[in-house]
């Protein structure tokens, strides 16, 4: 196993938590930046939204460098 492997393992509930953590941030800085003036785009007129959908999608970046356990037994 790799030493990238290994440490995200070692680490992963911290890593769930920051990498969530950049997530929210990098979702409402799109909102800042970019956001829906008009109020009709539902994801990023609303600043929580942004944030709720930064965090998912920064969980789920993680979850790409992560194995499933039942995937290491085969």
């Amino acid at each position: 196993m790799s030493k990238l492997k290994i440490f995200i393992e070692e680490n992963k509930k911290v890593l769930y938590v920051v990498f969530g953590l950049l997530g929210g941030f990098g979702g409402f800085v799109y909102y800042y930046l970019v956001g829906c003036n008009s109020g009709t785009c539902p994801i990023t007129s609303n600043p929580y939204m942004s944030i709720i959908w930064g965090v998912l999608l920064g969980v789920l970046t993680l979850n790409l460098f992560t194995e499933n356990k039942n995937e290491q037994n085969s």
